[in-house]
């Protein structure tokens, strides 16, 4: 579209500025302020006034046949003669001016051209004003008085025809004015005299009005001319470049002027569409039918009333195929103002607009799922909180966390946890009825907004019937996968006043669901914030614990099964701090390793155990338990390596200690680290067989010194659990096949001991054998076994 207003800006100057003030000088032509272009206005001044030359010339000859008329038997033939000569050369001078101003609208005047101009008018003005004297003369004080009444014609006339450019009419006033208050004074007509000041001064301020009306008038005018010639070259090259269509519609709504692209858009030729009714060839089947698209109906109304309309998106029917158009319209008037049906500009938008709905259901739908996500539950959750308020009534917001799925998704990969996700997505559909909107919030959490919860046990009942539906097994790629859920809720308006709140609370609930073990639905309590507060400062605390040496290691010995001589010691972490006194492990361990402090915390466990275990005798070890988060670092090897060097302790004194949760988590990374502390001599433990996933795969790869039996199967056999003893059978004959030693963990009494003993075991831990002690106390042992000895 540019060369279209690149030769816009050739043909006619640019668009014409209005300055905010019209001082009377600039108007009248004597000065041209800053900020407007005079010149060009000027232009418009005078070229209006050269429109009406003729009715000038036509009110000249008349008013001086009035007064040669009015004045025949006055004054003498000869000097009116005269008169009448002069007046015919000085219209004629005008007519001449004028007629050099008749197109200068699209061009420039001068001051100089306007002062030229105005010497015609001074030398007219002069004759009429002439005519006072000339009854003061020759006649009595009420012939001029008669005079004056014919003559004050001219001024009021140029006041009407010269307003535009009011220099002219302004020389009329000044000029005819002055000359009527000399002689109407000296005549002793001071009353007509100061009635001609009133009238000059009345006159001239209208004058000045109008003119600055006029001006704004004009280049409003002249600003419209331009936009409308720049419209037409961009309607014209919009045909000849065949972009969108025109389209045009009489009264009865039937098509007129059909421009072949609209044809085209219409699947017809021009000479099919021209006059037949607009909105049945766009309707379709919905013409016999009557069931039209609500946005058509829109169209129709828009058309019936006569109002324009802008970016109208219609929906029509082409040719058997639906596709979306966007038009605009404006009403067409002929020059008495009646109406002549419709004129507009067409496009067809349908790509767009599937563009626009897939960007709209991206924007609130989750793609793997096809469920809505975070952004439509906040907005459906927003509107039952509002609906709630109405009403008063209830609604909940229910969040739910799958358990045990990072395992799948670290064992078997995205893919696989991708499309559990989807069956998950599909039983909870199939689950809920209308009255709950059910959506995924991210990664494995998902949320349902239940609209009304007026009934208190309904929440509960959806709760329960969730964690029920997802805990049933799921088959995924030949797999037979295991998952739960974890609930937390919160009702509206008692749990919460806004959407933020009620997520916020339903979220407290969830974090409590999950620490109670999973599978388990948590009704939100104002306590809740009190414990994630409480979490919250455990965090900051625990962020400083090494810096202000609140870290303690503990030592419980390990001992010969048959000798029950002491083998090594498992190192155990303790925290005494100074603001939260003793934390249990259970409590500050998962939150070291969900913040991977942890890591930092592991190393200096290492380091500690290490310089401890390098003090006791060369035949004791040191099992040194390490989280998965510690695995996946790139360095653990060399921390290793770091602790055994600064301690001076021989590699092959060091047990590692790994539970089965490290085959879940990027277990080929874990694999290789542990491989690599192997490589140096380290010997490495599974700790508590039996209760975690995917173990048998990695006893083969991994040539693991120790597996150690997790306390409840200890404690299953000591109370005759036939499952318990069977386990703890299983596990011994596998680690002996396999050339590994076992420890059974926990063994509490002589009885248990005995027991343990029996079934094969190789080492035993346990309270009956020793509680976690000081280093100190753990050297005293040596030391009287020893004296013992000796």
């Amino acid at each position: 579209m540019r060369p279209i207003a690149e030769g816009v800006s050739k043909d006619r100057s640019q668009a014409l500025p209005i300055p905010a003030e019209l001082p009377l000088l600039a108007l009248l032509g004597f000065k041209d302020t800053e900020g407007a272009d005079w010149a060009r206005l000027r232009a418009l001044q005078y070229g209006h006034v050269g429109r009406h030359i003729y009715l000038r010339l036509a009110a000249h000859i008349l008013t001086g046949l009035v007064f040669v008329w009015a004045a025949w038997t006055i004054i003498p033939p000869l000097a009116l003669s005269a008169w009448g000569a002069a007046l015919l050369a000085a219209v004629y001078s005008i007519v001449l001016q004028d007629r050099s101003l008749r197109r200068i609208e699209r061009h420039r005047l001068t001051r100089k051209d306007a002062a030229r101009h105005s010497t015609s008018t001074v030398f007219g003005a002069i004759i009429w004003a002439a005519t006072l004297p000339l009854g003061t003369i020759f006649g009595s004080p009420q012939d001029l008085v008669m005079i004056w009444a014919v003559v004050s014609v001219v001024p009021a006339g140029a006041a009407v025809m010269l307003a535009a450019a009011p220099l002219g009419a302004i020389i009329y006033l000044a000029l005819i004015g002055l000359s009527a208050v000399i002689t109407l004074s000296l005549a002793g007509h001071f009353h007509l005299a100061g009635a001609a000041i009133l009238l000059v001064g009345i006159v001239g301020f209208g004058v000045a009005t109008r003119a600055q009306a006029f001006l704004r008038g004009a280049v409003a005018e002249e600003g419209m001319a331009e936009r409308n010639e720049v419209v037409s070259l961009l309607l014209r090259e919009f045909e000849e470049n065949e972009a969108d269509w025109l389209w045009q519609v009489d009264t009865n709504r039937k098509i007129r002027s059909a421009s072949p692209r609209f044809a085209f858009a219409l699947g017809c030729e021009p000479a099919d569409v021209e006059g037949k009714p607009f909105l049945q060839l766009i309707a379709g089947p919905a013409w016999t039918t009557g069931q039209f698209p609500t946005s058509l109906h829109d169209l129709a109304e828009r058309l019936k009333e006569r109002d324009s309309f802008s970016n109208l998106l219609v929906k029509v029917m082409i040719n058997d195929d639906y596709r979306w158009w966007e038009l605009s319209g404006t009403p067409m008037l002929d020059e008495r103002g009646r109406h002549l049906g419709f004129r507009g500009v067409g496009s067809d938008v349908t790509e767009q607009r599937k563009s626009s709905e897939k960007i709209a259901y991206l924007a609130r739908y989750d793609t793997l799922t096809e469920l809505p996500n975070r952004l439509m539950l906040n907005e459906s959750l927003g509107e039952a909180m509002r609906y709630a308020k109405q009403w008063r009534s209830r609604c909940a917001f229910l969040m739910l966390d799958l358990d045990r799925f990072k395992a799948v998704n670290d064992s078997l990969g995205h893919l696989v946890g991708d499309r559990l996700l989807a069956q998950v997505s599909a039983r909870l559909k199939e689950t809920l009825t209308e009255n709950e909107m059910v959506g995924r919030l991210g990664g494995d959490e998902f949320a349902v907004v239940i609209r009304d919860a007026t009934d208190s046990e309904q929440v509960e009942q959806v709760a329960r019937k969730i964690i029920h539906r997802l805990s049933q097994p799921y088959e995924v790629d030949h797999h037979t996968l295991f998952v739960g859920a974890s609930v937390g809720s919160a009702i509206a308006p008692g749990d919460g006043k806004s959407v933020e709140e009620l997520m916020r609370n339903a979220d407290l609930a969830l974090y409590r669901a999950k620490d109670l073990g999973g599978g388990e639905h948590c009704r939100y309590e104002p306590s809740l914030h009190r414990s994630a507060e409480e979490r919250r400062k455990l965090e900051l605390s625990l962020r400083k614990a090494l810096e202000r040496e609140e870290m303690t290691l503990a030592f419980q010995p390990v001992v010969d099964a048959n000798t029950e001589d002491i083998v090594s010691f498992e190192a155990l972490l303790r925290w005494n701090s100074s603001e939260h006194g003793s934390v249990s492990p259970a409590k500050f361990v998962p939150l070291a390793e969900d913040t991977r402090l942890i890591v930092p915390i592991g190393i200096w466990v290492l380091e500690q155990a290490c310089i401890e275990a390098a003090n006791w005798p060369k035949r004791t070890k040191v099992n040194v338990n390490v989280s998965p988060e510690q695995l996946i670092e790139p360095d653990f090897a060399a921390s290793v390596v770091r602790a055994l060097a600064m301690s001076g302790l021989d590699a092959s004194r060091l047990e590692i200690e790994v539970t089965e949760s490290i085959f879940l988590r990027d277990a080929d990374v874990a694999r290789v680290a542990l491989e690599e502390v192997m490589a140096l001599g380290c010997q490495v433990a599974l700790d508590d067989f039996g209760t975690g996933y995917s173990s048998l795969g990695y006893l083969r790869k991994l040539q693991f010194s120790t597996i150690k039996v997790d306390r409840s199967f200890v404690q299953g056999a000591a109370q005759g659990s036939k499952e318990s003893i069977a386990i703890i059978r299983a596990v011994i004959a596998m680690a002996d096949s396999l050339e590994m030693t076992t420890t059974a963990e926990g063994v509490e009494d002589a009885e248990e001991a005995e027991l343990i003993r029996k079934l094969g075991c190789t080492k035993i831990q346990g309270y009956y054998f020793g509680r976690p002690m000081p280093g100190k106390d753990a050297r005293a042992l040596f030391a009287r076994r020893d004296r013992l000895t000796a």
